[in-house]
C-alpha cells in the first residue's frame, strides 16, 4: 500500500473512532449524572473511560513483553466497563431523561451496587493505569535491529576449510622406526708370517643400515658425560695457599685501613681479599666491632 492509501486508512479509522466515541459519550454522560456528577463532571466522564482506552491502545502498539500484556489488560478492562455502562444505559430508559433516582442504575439492589461501584471506580482507575502506561511508554527503549551478514555462510565455510587444512598439516602421522639388527660377530684368523700380523676377515662387510636406523643406533649408544673422579692434578689446583682466619683478618685490616664505614661491606671485603662470602661477612662484623670499640675509647 502506498503512502496515500495508508493516510486514507488512518483518517477513516479516526473518523470511525470519533463517531463511536460520540455515541458512547451520550450514554456515559447520563450514567455520570445518575451517580451524582454535576454538569461539568458528567461532560468529562466519557473522556475518562474511552480516553484511557485510546491511551492503552497506543501503549499496546509501542510496548513489548510483559508491559504490552499489561496494556492489553487495561484496554480489555476499560472496553468491557464501557460496554457494560452503555448496555445499562440502553436497558434503563429513565437514564435518557435524567428522571431516574440519584444513585439508582438497576432495580435489583446487588446489581445496582455493582454498577455504581463500577461507574465510580473508573475515574480513579484511569488516574492509576493511565500514569503507569505513560511511564512505561516513556521509559521504553526499542531493541536494536540486528544486522544481517550476507557473507556469514561463506565466511564460516572458508574458516572451516582453512582450519581443516591446518589441522592436517599440524598433526602428521607418527613415524614408525624399524627395529635395528646388530651385525653378526666377525671371525678373525691370524696367519703366521714374517710380515706384521694383519687380521683376515672371513665374513663379508655388513650392509650399511638406513639413515633412520643409524640415527637410532647412535642415540642408543650415546651416554651422558661422566664426571671426573679421583684426585685433581697439581696443575689444576690453585697456586694461592690456604690462609688461616688470622691471616685473613690481618690482610682485611691492611686493605680496609683507609675505607670509610659506609664502604665497609661484605661484598667489598670479598673482592679485596679474594675470599668466600661467608668469610667476608665474618671479617666485616669483626672490623666493624673493632672500629666501634676504637671510637668509644677515643
Amino acid at each position: 500500500m502506498n503512502r496515500w492509501g495508508k493516510a486514507f486508512l488512518v483518517l477513516a479509522l479516526v473518523a470511525v473512532v470519533g463517531m463511536a466515541f460520540r455515541v458512547s459519550w451520550n450514554a456515559l454522560r447520563d450514567i455520570a449524572h445518575a451517580i451524582g456528577a454535576d454538569h461539568t463532571a458528567a461532560t468529562l466522564y466519557p473522556f475518562v473511560v474511552d480516553g484511557l482506552m485510546a491511551l492503552a491502545l497506543i501503549a499496546t502498539l509501542v510496548l513489548v513483553g510483559k508491559n504490552r500484556t499489561f496494556a492489553l489488560r487495561v484496554l480489555g478492562t476499560y472496553t468491557g466497563a464501557s460496554l457494560v455502562l452503555n448496555y445499562v444505559h440502553g436497558l434503563v430508559p429513565e437514564l435518557h431523561g435524567a428522571s431516574v433516582d440519584w444513585g439508582r442504575l438497576a432495580d435489583w439492589d446487588p446489581a445496582n451496587y455493582a454498577l455504581v461501584l463500577l461507574a465510580t471506580s473508573l475515574p480513579v482507575g484511569s488516574i492509576y493505569f493511565g500514569s503507569d502506561l505513560v511511564a512505561k511508554v516513556l521509559h521504553h527503549r526499542p531493541a536494536p535491529i540486528p544486522t544481517v551478514n550476507t557473507n556469514a555462510e561463506e565466511s564460516t565455510e572458508s574458516v572451516s576449510n582453512r582450519s581443516t587444512a591446518d589441522l592436517a598439516e599440524s598433526t602428521p602421522a607418527p613415524v614408525v622406526v624399524a627395529p635395528v639388527r646388530m651385525p653378526d660377530p666377525v671371525a678373525v684368523e691370524f696367519v703366521k708370517s714374517t710380515l706384521p700380523l694383519k687380521p683376515v676377515t672371513t665374513a663379508a662387510a655388513p650392509t650399511p643400515a638406513p639413515a633412520i636406523e643409524r640415527r637410532a643406533v647412535a642415540a642408543a649408544e650415546s651416554t651422558r658425560p661422566r664426571r671426573a673422579t679421583g684426585r685433581v692434578p697439581e696443575v689444576a689446583r690453585s697456586s694461592r695457599p690456604k690462609r688461616t682466619p688470622d691471616q685473613l683478618l690481618d690482610e682485611a685490616r691492611r686493605v680496609t685501613a683507609g675505607w670509610p664505614d659506609a664502604k665497609l661491606t661484605a661484598e667489598g671485603i670479598r673482592l679485596a681479599v679474594h675470599t668466600s662470602p661467608k668469610n667476608a661477612r665474618t671479617l666485616r662484623e669483626t672490623l666493624r666491632a673493632e672500629r666501634d670499640g676504637t671510637a668509644r675509647a677515643a
